[in-house]
């Protein structure tokens, strides 16, 4: 059981006012032997009402069971001509006092209730901040991407499917300049768990391959555009499935794509 959420719960208020049942009355006997956080939280509200009370009718001093009692029997049968050794002023003073006790606890409670709900808020605020300070990065990392691909000194080399995938494609942005290659694989399929995909540089007589590193994350990553480092003088380029981590060399069986680099 949350012990702190059923403490704020309000029950415990309810319980020493006498407005429960039997059986609720005897659930909270048993938690107060079960978790003495309940029974000094009970202590701790008997003792505000008893100084509420006090201060509330000056000059008597009750238990919280006899002020209780008194309360709950003599308060409503009480006749003003009926001689009594205490004012009805008195008892009237003592029922206030605990309705003043609940209604604060009912105020506090709300007062909590509202402060829970204003850093749920403040939260949802600092969220929201965040993803469109996320989106802003987002929309200037893309447009540096569109202004390196309009590069006058960029070669777009098309990389069309192979046997095993006749549907995949590819694109490759190549600046030798800047010994800079980025792959668009957006027409590869995702691959399967423990598996990733290799981009390679091709010489082609004799065929030679380098490997220009992997597609890491491709499964998370949105557009699928990965820049590599590639400083060599590279006549072709190829994509393979390789096991996780990457492979000495390329696995043909498993090319996804290829694309020649055009004379220029």
């Amino acid at each position: 059981m949350d012990v702190e959420k059923y403490i704020t719960s309000g029950i415990l208020e309810l319980y020493i006012a006498g407005t429960l049942s039997d059986k609720e009355n005897l659930e909270i006997a048993n938690y107060t032997k079960e978790y003495p956080e309940i029974q000094k939280e009970i202590e701790a509200i008997e003792a505000s009402i008893l100084e509420l009370s006090r201060k509330a009718s000056p000059g008597y001093n009750y238990s919280f069971k006899s002020l209780m009692d008194r309360i709950n029997s003599e308060v409503k049968v009480i006749s003003i001509n009926e001689k009594r050794g205490y004012p009805l002023s008195s008892y009237i003073g003592l029922a206030a006092s605990v309705l003043l006790a609940i209604g604060i606890f009912w105020m506090y409670q709300q007062n909590q209730d509202l402060k829970s709900e204003i850093q749920v808020v403040e939260k949802e605020n600092i969220d929201l901040e965040q993803q469109i300070a996320d989106t802003d990065s987002s929309l200037e990392q893309t447009q540096d991407l569109l202004n390196t691909l309009r590069d006058k000194n960029i070669n777009v080399i098309t990389l069309g499917g192979q046997d095993i995938s006749p549907t995949s494609y590819a694109k490759a942005y190549w600046n030798k300049e800047d010994e800079k290659v980025f792959i668009d694989a957006k027409g590869l399929p995702e691959p399967p768990d423990g598996f990733v995909y290799q981009v390679w540089s091709l010489k082609l007589s004799p065929l030679t391959p380098t490997s220009m590193g992997l597609l890491e994350d491709f499964s998370t990553d949105e557009n699928k555009v990965f820049a590599l480092n590639n400083p060599n003088e590279s006549e072709a380029f190829g994509i393979t499935l390789e096991p996780a981590g990457g492979s000495e060399s390329p696995t043909l069986e498993q090319l996804y794509t290829l694309g020649v680099v055009s004379a220029s």
